[in-house]
């Protein structure tokens, strides 16, 4: 004891709290080694704009995260999160658009069916016993398949006043942030100053003994989910506001991105660990990884390797504090010696130098991607594909490499994988980068759009391929009017009224001409408008028999 209480007195300065912050919270040592390294790597990673960004891209993620750490810390597991608040965005626009309800009242809805689908995967684990894997597993596959039967499978755009809470107070603090604020702050609320809060430890610590206790076990449940599905659908009204549509395919893969915010920030899987604000710091770790390499010009592929090591890095500390913690059957950890002390200082020591070294070789790899990569041109332009599954696609990417490096122009092209959130990101990164131009083929014409009218906000053109933007600006559009070159074949063949008077006048139907294909139209949709003029003025031909009045 006598060691521990001189080392924690002597030097009582700022400095030494600081460091003593750092080695006793592994995350956050992360977190400011991390941005001191992608500030080294990239002169756009410390500007205002760019960190605004930050704070927007890990709202979403932070707030499901928020609703999760109430799950683990009860020793379960929710992977519905990224369902429901896609279901709940869903509800929110079908019912203010398609129904013409209040936007409140939509709202209101929304909120209740996360509260809903909650309460029925606690009821699932509670009263039907089932594994919380198993039963939000199945949330995860009907609040999805909810979601696409509510909106037919297509975006449903939402009104006005909900695409307000993406943009700014005062023209420079995004609302998402404010959101993610304060239900950071509820959560910080409930674990720490609730009933519900201490019984989450307690189930999570001992779920026997916390029922031996007194603890309505199964009530509590139900109210943890109950809680954490209602976060879900809060993270589904801001998603929708972002994209300014609800996509019922948005969401796809972000369950795990809040498992592994609430792990890397310090919580257990194991149950009766876990705070707000740790949970905080691992969803802006996931942000600035995810926008750090995007500065960095690192494929979306790569990404997904990345933050899957951190996952597993997050989960090896999270046992390695358990097993050499100062438990109480650690030896000397029951009174405070020495050895317990030491073995404390050198877990501490492990986690921060693990930290540094997983963050220089994020830093070294990223650095030497950079170099290989950037070319030494001045002229930066991004383009942003919807997906690179498609060959339309790749071929477009491959024109558009080609053109560059003739041109001697910095070309970053990045993978949207038909998210459209993921797209508005990779567009607000290259916004904060001020690009030269920006070619975006959208995911969704009304989900590109908040992004889109920013970068034209800041002065920087943005070109559409294939695909429009709604409700903003664009330089120009190269696409293929499909709707148009499909219709022509019908407008250049005989209509029936035609037919019938032909047929009347000359006592012979005339044989149509032959239709020609949606797929040779749009071929040749470059033409249509010369050929639907010739078409026109040409007189109706027959092959059929003449017969004399």
């Amino acid at each position: 004891m006598a060691t521990d209480t001189i080392d924690a007195t002597k030097d009582p300065g700022g400095s030494a709290a600081l460091r003593r912050l750092l080695l006793d919270n592994g995350a956050l040592s992360a977190l400011v080694l991390l941005v001191a390294a992608m500030a080294l790597l990239s002169g756009d990673f410390l500007t205002t704009d760019n960190l605004l960004n930050v704070g927007v891209q890990a709202a979403v993620t932070a707030i499901l995260a928020f609703g999760v750490t109430f799950v683990i810390v009860s020793a379960g597991i929710d992977l519905s999160v990224g369902s429901v608040a896609a279901l709940s965005a869903t509800v929110l626009a079908w019912s203010a658009t398609s129904q013409g309800l209040p936007v409140w009242f939509a709202a209101l809805l929304a909120l209740t069916t996360g509260v809903a689908c909650g309460l029925v995967s606690g009821a699932l684990v509670a009263f039907g016993k089932l594994p919380p894997f198993i039963a939000t597993l199945a949330m995860l596959s009907i609040g999805r398949g909810l979601a696409l039967v509510i909106s037919q499978g297509s975006p449903i755009a939402v009104p006005d006043s909900v695409s307000g809470l993406g943009d700014t107070l005062g023209g420079w603090l995004p609302v998402p942030v404010i959101v993610m604020v304060v239900m950071g702050l509820i959560t910080a609320g409930v674990l720490g100053r609730t009933y519900p809060g201490r019984a989450m430890y307690a189930i999570g610590g001992n779920e026997e003994a916390a029922r031996l206790s007194g603890i309505r076990v199964t009530h509590q449940k139900l109210v943890i989910y109950a809680l954490s599905g209602g976060f879900a659908a809060v993270a589904g009204i801001v998603l929708a506001s972002r994209l300014s549509s609800a996509q019922p395919q948005a969401a796809v893969g972000y369950e795990l991105d809040a498992i592994a915010a609430v792990v890397i920030g310090g919580a257990s899987l194991s149950g009766g660990v876990g705070k707000a604000s740790g949970t905080l710091i691992g969803a802006l770790i996931l942000a600035v990884l995810r926008n750090g390499l995007n500065l960095l010009e690192v494929s979306a592929f790569w990404q997904q390797v990345v933050i899957g090591l951190v996952i597993a890095l997050a989960v090896l500390l999270d046992t390695v504090r358990r097993r050499a913690g100062a438990g109480p059957g650690a030896p000397g950890a029951a009174a405070g010696g020495p050895s317990g002390g030491g073995r404390k200082k050198a877990v501490n020591a492990g986690k921060f130098a693990l930290a540094a070294v997983v963050v220089a070789a994020i830093a070294f790899g990223a650095s030497v991607w950079r170099s290989g990569s950037s070319g030494g041109a001045s002229t930066k332009v991004g383009l942003s594909v919807s997906t690179l599954n498609n060959p339309f696609f790749v071929q477009l990417k491959a024109g558009a490499q080609e053109e560059a490096k003739r041109a001697g122009v910095s070309l970053t092209v990045t993978d949207a994988q038909n998210d459209a959130s993921q797209q508005a990101n990779q567009i607000q990164n290259f916004t904060s980068q001020n690009m030269k131009s920006i070619i975006i083929n959208p995911v969704d014409s009304d989900a590109a759009g908040p992004s889109v009218r920013a970068a034209d906000k800041a002065g920087i053109p943005v070109l559409a391929a294939d695909r429009g933007v709604n409700k903003a600006k664009i330089a120009t559009l190269v696409a293929s009017d499909n709707v148009t070159g499909a219709s022509w074949p019908r407008r250049r063949s005989p209509s029936g009224s035609e037919r019938r008077a032909r047929s009347w006048c000359c006592r012979a139907p005339p044989a149509p001409r032959p239709r020609v294909s949606a797929v040779r139209a749009s071929r040749r949709a470059s033409r249509r408008t010369r050929t639907s003029r010739s078409s026109a003025s040409r007189p109706p031909t027959s092959t059929g028999p003449r017969g004399s009045m």
